[in-house]
């Protein structure tokens, strides 16, 4: 009997510890980004590092992405990937486009081309790269790329959501393409148990 009553209890605390990291796996961190007049901000950049003792999860469910140009135009304007993701550039506009980047974090060149290139772009180091076309001045995008698979990007109403965050420690991060020049990026710890966060972010842009 005794050794009945050992194994039950050994079984509900198995399980009880079980719903924990379930529940702490499905915790969410939603956050509202405005700028310093109260203007929701979209297509700003919030991402979580995980710190030393927090478990992360292998790469996303896509490491392939898409940058589209479609009416002399790059769309998204904005993106945000992990290290490691290949992304596409179709041209899907009746003229070539001659996409490329000088910037240190993946510098390439895709040369006066039509349709799908047979080879995506890379993307393997962290940071940010600004996009334009030799062609078309006018057609510019950025790729932000994070080394964390904890990421989101804010919608036209400021609103970013990162879920399936397992608990531990992190280090949030928003970035945005006009943010003032010589200002860090914005950074806060945060700590994730088994409920939801909900944070107000307040970034100081640029107003053109």
């Amino acid at each position: 009997m005794r050794r009945t009553f050992q194994q039950l209890w050994i079984s509900l605390f198995l399980l009880a510890r079980c719903v924990s990291e379930v529940c702490a796996a499905n915790v969410q961190l939603s956050l509202t980004v405005r700028d310093t007049l109260g203007h929701v901000v979209p297509d700003a950049v919030a991402y979580l590092e995980p710190g030393p003792a927090a478990k992360v999860a292998p790469g996303g469910k896509s490491m392939t992405a898409e940058i589209e140009q479609r009416n002399k135009t790059f769309i998204p304007l904005v993106s945000v990937i992990q290290t490691g993701t290949a992304v596409f550039f179709p041209n899907n506009d009746t003229v070539r486009h001659h996409a490329y980047s000088f910037s240190p974090a993946k510098p390439f060149e895709l040369k006066l081309y039509a349709g799908k290139p047979e080879a995506p772009v890379l993307f393997d180091k962290p940071g940010t790269v600004v996009i334009g076309c030799n062609i078309h001045d006018q057609m510019l995008a950025y790729i932000h790329v994070v080394d964390t698979p904890y990421f989101a990007k804010s919608d036209v109403h400021g609103k970013a959501i990162i879920s399936q965050l397992p608990s531990g420690k992190y280090i949030l991060k928003v970035w945005h393409y006009k943010q003032m020049a010589g200002l860090a990026n914005y950074e806060r710890s945060v700590v994730v148990d088994d409920l939801n966060i909900a944070l107000q972010v307040e970034l100081n842009l640029k107003n053109n």
